[in-house]
């Protein structure tokens, strides 16, 4: 009964009775229809997925015709709400933080940088500007002096930079990070000297030479009482300035201090690069003898700064592209890199947070971040100018490349090209303009349905992001590049879809009114197919834990919804629009005016079935010989003036007419053109036959094509098995592709080619490879007990074992804090056991001639780590700051460490430790007779620090980020926590995982892609088809990205989950054809071809149209891997779509969800519906009363329509065919016109009757035995009329096809009757069983 329901309801004006598709697509036309032939037993199928399709094709009818009624409403409602949503771009905020979008949300690399965060801060720790030289010409030598004094003069200019912000002028100085020098407790004299002689620190191969301390400063030279000149780095030498003051400050063992630092000449011993240099020091090895040093002599085995203990460069770390002779001496070198150190930003405001400078500035994190970021890019031009005017005649390039470069770039990179993506979208509307446009009838034209089409879609892509912008998903790289671009090429796909259906119902007989209704209703289903599977695929694969990923496939399905709400009410609205256009006769694209019919021959468009030809799937083929004809004559008469035209019949009796033949064996129409030209042959203009061509042209091209070439092709059987193996082979080389496919991202590949960064990262990545990383401690761990102390010594001794860290000449590995700390208190110890066993200190104190470092060693012993007796002077004698096995005394370990932190800040500022909480500060000071020492917290955060080198690609990276993780995990699991930190965990962390999340990604949204399927089609078969072909299409993708060099990361990873959406736009479509479709295999793949194979490919080719754009990025990254990656995207799911599926469809492809009886190929055609009075502009359609009486009684039928044949003893039937043509000719020919009767003529000739045994058989109820075929011939006769009458030249041929059914015993007629409960008999028409309605209709 429900299905009943919605086949009348829905049938007011809709489907056509002479609509071929309806009886070879019933369940795509009106699933209604088809039920209810499956229920008379006329024929078989999917009754499950029939019904649900009955439902959605119901509810679709009625938003079609609401949305028709109210269709200005809907426009302007759809379009204010969508610029509504725009709005809320204006809150997109876009991350391009490394951290933020690819560490795993919540996974352990998260919670290691939340870790690092809530102890340091943000923005903690030093940055890296980097000074790189390389040779303009490959295997040059660098290790000469010319090449050394340009890396001067670059590094020079470097550290030289000034910048103005905020009132002050801020130097490098200002915001270096500087190696702190020993303090001096209450002695403001030396302290004040030494903060002026504090060193920037600077890791370059100049420490090698006396040129190094230039870099060094101060600006201004400092001067030292006692000290008969003024002194800079260039010239100071701390051994022989404390010989001259050291008469003066005997007390103080300065000399001591310096030692433990390892300060003693500093440069004043060096070998100068330029020996002829004036401030050259005549300390100097080659000062006297003038020579040029030998440079790779000098530099072999590292260089060191003015610290030699903590300031010691390792040769990999300041020499690039090394080249050793057999004894292991350096002969040559490629590459010279130095590195610049800055404070980080937090370092950089608690730095000056109480100075009186700032204070009127609002100083906060934000002001350093802005100094350094503007002095950072600052230093990158100033060293590209200095190479500029220096380097003309030389053969080395200089390149310079900080942190804010890296971040400028990433920034420039996410930020969406406007520009392209307009000029991408304008691409797309002059295509979609040029496909759907006639130029043969421009009122049946639909480029203006496209082009809104196109505009709609891109307005819904702009809503639903701004929709994703107000719930707080943040944009990122993919969100920029490829949804603008993924989201139109999805909803083209259905907008070329829909304007296909539109413009072919636009051809039939239907109701203009009824159009956007029926329209909905074939595609919509479709349509809801693949936004919700979309939608839900990427909703499922949001499950990833990869923020950017997670982002992406958020945006993509709400964008996915609000294209489909868009498309699904949006659009109708906007075509039914296009059909009150239509209906004024306006022309399309320039609605502002009306078509022109000139004097002359009429263009009257008429459906396709008058055409020669008749469409795939009909029985009923036009005869070459028409006979017999009724004539009949019309006369059309004017006013005077020529207007208010009256057409009427002339007398049947009229003599005033003349016959003329017409061969009417040629086809005069064309079959494929909406438009028929209705005057003869012979009138015919030579603009209107090159207009008829081009029409031709363009709509043969691809859907004649399909019909008549392309799917007969298929249906052949060694093409068949040539596509199989060509795709088997694709599946193949996919899943090598898939093997050798490596992993990375390198940064070279996401900055501009033939910019001096991209020649930065190409050098450093080539000669060096050079990261930082650190191995961070955790609390909850005993750093005190001995048993600890020795697992942290085991700890770091483990990572001798990675080999891309470097280490010294002898493979050991620098020292880390915990070395350092007990070093430091080994000399006290030392000191101290020297002046005890001199009697200089004894257990109740120390004497005045004893050492500084013996005194604090005192302070030191007498230690006790407790809090009621802090003090043990008995510990003289015996006690130990660290024992024979190198354990430091656990009780008092945190007093020492206040101790050790305090007094060699250059020691502990050297091993990076960065203790949190931060220890106590206690300076050592002779006059204070305070014994006890501050004891530190205990700590909660450490780090030991290490560099990283010849780390060139991702492969090495992630093999180097196993290894540590190995040793970190192993140390975790004996009792200490811990884990790495630093740049190459935060940003290449992800391809260990990427895989896995990637595979995670697929298989959730094919899964989700199979289960809306399912529900959708009730067919599993043909779910597990198109995912299996889904599937084939990501593995050729994949694989296609292995054989290309195509590197997987994000990027990619994301374009792969893209590719199960796009796939099932070119999939879905021809599989739903496929099922719709009645008959065979391979003549339903051919009917699901002709139908879909133009839409598919307009959409595909409007897609690549719009990327085209991308291939002219400066970024090469954007060409190779959005570009070259989303076109084979497109390609291969175009392939799998128009080519593999449709062959796998008619080998294995699934049951039609409607098989007629005896396997015919269509199903039997309804009777046709009484005429209904047509409707006013305005009015609106009448409900039908819906109650337990159901529909109302049908009226009688016009018994004119109606043939009863009189026995009812034979099953056959009649079929006559006549073929409609009209041609109006209108001429005024001055005061005598000439009138022209037409006859239109039809006759009924040949009907033959038969019994049809092979097709007429008791279980089948309709068939066609006979037909009856008819010519027309026109009988013209002309006379001479008033000159105040207009004549008209009327041909008209109608075919009607009438068929008379005679039903088989206890068959029930498939048109319901209701009864009453009141009065319950029979009507005597249908009670005899043989009564057929049939029905002409044409529009002129």
């Amino acid at each position: 009964m429900i299905v009943q329901t919605a086949y009348q309801t829905d049938h007011g004006g809709g489907t056509p009775l002479h609509d071929t598709d309806l009886l070879t697509r019933a369940s795509w036309v009106d699933a209604a229809y088809a039920c209810i032939q499956i229920q008379r037993g006329k024929a078989t199928g999917n009754i499950r997925a029939l019904r649900c399709r009955v439902c959605l094709q119901h509810y679709l009818v009625r938003v079609g015709r609401s949305v028709e009624r109210h269709c200005g409403k809907v426009v302007f409602l759809g379009l204010l709400l969508l610029s509504l949503c725009c709005v809320g771009l204006k809150t997109a905020t876009l991350d391009t933080k490394i951290e933020d979008l690819w560490v795993e949300d919540g996974g352990r690399l998260s919670r290691e940088l939340k870790y690092v965060v809530s102890h340091l801060g943000e923005g903690s720790g030093t940055t890296n500007e980097l000074v790189l030289q390389l040779p303009k010409v490959s295997g040059t030598n660098v290790l000469t002096v010319q090449s050394l004094l340009l890396h001067l003069e670059a590094l020079k200019t470097a550290t030289r930079v000034v910048v103005d912000l905020f009132g002050i002028s801020w130097t490098f100085r200002h915001i270096c990070n500087t190696a702190s020098l020993p303090s001096f407790g209450e002695n403001d004299f030396f302290n004040s000297i030494l903060h002026n002689l504090e060193a920037c620190l600077i890791i370059t191969p100049l420490d090698c030479f006396w040129e190094g301390s230039k870099l060094l400063g101060p600006d201004s030279d400092v001067t030292i009482p006692f000290v008969g000149h003024k002194v800079k780095w260039t010239n100071l030498n701390p051994k022989e300035i404390l010989q001259q003051i050291g008469a003066s400050f005997s007390s103080l063992d300065i000399e001591e201090v310096l030692d433990r630092a390892g300060i003693s000449s500093a440069y004043q011993e060096k070998p100068c690069l330029n020996p002829h240099d004036p401030e050259c020091p005549t300390t100097a090895p080659n000062y006297l003898s003038k020579k040029i040093p030998d440079v790779a002599a000098v530099v072999n085995g590292g260089c060191s700064g003015f610290a030699t203990k903590f300031m010691h460069w390792e040769e990999d770390l300041i020499l690039g592209g090394i080249k050793k002779s057999r004894s292991g001496t350096i002969t040559r070198a490629e590459a010279l890199l130095s590195m610049v150190q800055l404070m980080g930003e937090l370092d950089l405001y608690e730095f000056y947070k109480d100075d009186y400078s700032v204070r009127g500035i609002g100083w906060n994190q934000n002001s350093s971040r802005q100094i350094l970021e503007a002095w950072q890019r600052s230093f990158t031009q100033e060293v590209e100018k200095t190479v500029l005017t220096q380097n003309s005649t030389q053969d080395y390039s200089v390149y310079s490349f900080s942190l804010t470069n890296l971040v400028d770039i990433l920034e420039q990179f996410s930020q969406p090209s406007i520009l392209r993506v307009v000029i991408g979208y304008v691409f797309m509307l002059i295509y979609a303009c040029l496909t759907l446009m006639k130029l043969n009838d421009t009122v049946q034209s639909h480029a203006a349905v496209g082009v809104a089409g196109v505009l709609l879609t891109a307005l819904s892509v702009a809503a639903g992001l701004g929709i994703c912008s107000v719930v707080g998903v943040k944009f990122n790289a993919s969100t920029t590049k490829i949804i603008p671009f993924l989201a139109m090429g999805l909803g083209v796909n259905d907008v070329f879809v829909i304007a296909h259906t539109y413009s072919q119902l636009s051809q039939s007989g239907i109701e203009l009114r009824e159009q956007t209704g029926e329209c909905l209703k074939r595609t919509g289903v479709t349509i809801l197919l693949t936004s919700f599977g979309n939608s839900s695929a990427f909703a499922v694969a949001a499950i990833i834990p990869i923020p950017a990923m997670r982002a992406f496939c958020l945006q993509c399905a709400i964008v996915t919804l609000f294209h489909m709400a868009s498309i699904l009410l949006v659009y109708p609205a906007i075509m039914s629009l296009d059909l009150k256009r239509q209906r004024e006769q306006r022309i399309d694209l320039f609605c502002c005016f009306k078509r022109v019919t000139l004097t002359g021959d009429v263009n009257v468009p008429l459906p396709d079935i008058c055409s020669s030809q008749p469409a795939l799937g009909s029985r009923n083929h036009l005869a070459d010989g028409r006979q017999g004809r009724v004539v009949h004559h019309t006369v059309t008469f004017t006013e005077p003036d020529g207007s208010h035209p009256a057409t009427s019949l002339a007398a049947a009796n009229s003599t005033r007419f003349a016959s003329r033949s017409i061969d009417m064996s040629s086809p005069s129409h064309s079959t494929t053109s909406s438009s028929q030209c209705l005057a003869s042959a012979e009138s015919d203009s030579c603009c209107q036959c090159m207009t008829l061509c081009c029409q031709r042209v363009v709509r043969w091209s691809l859907s004649r094509f399909a019909r008549n070439v392309y799917g007969p092709c298929l249906q052949q059987t060694p093409v068949k098995v040539v596509v199989i193996c060509l795709f088997l082979i694709c599946l193949v080389a996919g899943i090598v592709g898939t093997v050798r496919i490596r992993d990375g991202l390198d940064l070279t590949d996401i900055v501009p080619r033939f910019t001096k960064e991209h020649k930065f990262l190409e050098g450093q990545s080539k000669y060096f490879g050079f990261y930082n990383f650190f191995a961070v401690t955790q609390d909850n761990f005993d750093y005190a007990s001995a048993k600890n102390q020795e697992l942290m010594h085991s700890y770091h001794k483990a990572f001798q074992r990675v080999d891309k860290i470097i280490k010294s000449e002898s493979g050991i590995l620098p020292d880390f804090w915990l070395q350092s700390f007990k070093l430091w208190l080994l000399e006290i110890q030392k000191a101290f056991d020297q002046d005890v066993a001199d009697r200089r200190i004894v257990q109740n104190g120390s004497f005045a001639n004893s050492s500084s470092s013996g005194r604090l060693g005192y302070k030191l012993i007498v230690q006790t780590g407790k809090y009621d007796d802090p003090v043990d002077r008995k510990r003289v004698a015996d006690g130990r700051l660290v024992d024979s096995k190198g354990i430091i005394f656990p009780p008092a370990f945190y007093i020492y460490l206040t101790a050790w932190t305090s007094n060699d800040p250059m020691g502990y500022a050297m091993s990076q430790a960065i203790f949190r909480p931060k220890p106590r500060e206690w300076i050592f000071d002779d006059s204070d007779l305070k014994i006890q020492i501050p004891r530190s917290q205990p700590l909660q955060y450490a780090q030991l620090a290490f560099y990283l080198h010849d780390l060139g690609d991702t492969q090495s990276i992630t093999a180097t980020i196993k290894e540590i993780r190995n040793i970190c995990d192993t140390f975790s699991d004996k009792g200490l926590p811990n884990f790495p930190s630093g740049i190459i965990f935060t940003y290449w962390e992800q391809y260990i995982n990427l895989r896995f999340f990637l595979m995670l990604a697929l298989i959730s949204v094919l899964a989700a892609e199979f289960i809306v399927i399912t529900i959708v089609l009730v067919n599993p078969w043909a779910a597990v088809i198109v995912v299996v072909v889904m599937a084939m299409v990501v593995v050729e993708l994949f694989g296609f990205m292995g054989l290309f060099s195509i590197k997987l990361n994000a990027i990619p990873a994301v374009i792969l989950i893209v590719t199960v959406g796009v796939s099932l736009q070119f999939i879905i479509y021809i599989t739903m054809g496929f099922l719709t479709s009645t008959g065979s295999r391979n003549r339903r793949m051919v009917l699901a071809l002709e139908h879909f194979f133009a839409p598919i490919f307009h959409g595909a080719v409007s897609t690549l149209v719009g990327i085209v754009m991308l291939c002219e990025s400066e970024f090469h990254f954007i060409f190779k891997y959005f570009f070259v990656v989303l076109s084979a995207m497109v390609i291969v799911g175009m392939g799998n779509g128009l080519v593999l599926i449709p062959v796998v469809l008619s080998v294995i492809g699934p049951n039609a969800e409607v098989i007629p009886a005896n396997d015919a190929d269509q199903l039997p055609p309804p009777s046709p519906k009484p005429p209904s009075r047509p409707r006013a502009d305005g009015e609106r359609r009448p409900r039908c009363p819906m109650g337990k009486r159901g529909l109302q009684r049908m009226q009688p039928v016009d018994p004119m329509s109606t043939i009863t044949e009189e026995s009812s003893q034979y099953s056959s039937a009649i079929s006559v065919d006549i073929v409609p043509e009209v041609v109006i000719k209108t001429s005024k020919r001055g005061r005598s016109p000439t009138v022209t009767f037409t006859t239109a003529s039809s006759s009924v000739s040949g009907i033959e009757m038969q019994d049809d045994k092979d097709i007429c058989s008791s279980e089948s109820h309709c068939c066609s035995c006979s037909r009856m075929r008819s010519h027309s011939h026109p009988v013209t006769e002309s006379t001479m009329l008033p000159s105040n009458q207009q004549v008209t030249r009327i041909v008209a041929t109608t075919r009607v096809k009438v068929e008379v059914h005679t039903p088989g015993p206890g068959v029930v007629s498939y048109l319901p009757e209701y009864k009453s409960k009141k009065r319950k008999r029979q009507d005597p028409v249908n009670a005899s069983g043989i009564t057929s309605q049939s029905s002409s209709s044409s529009e002129l």
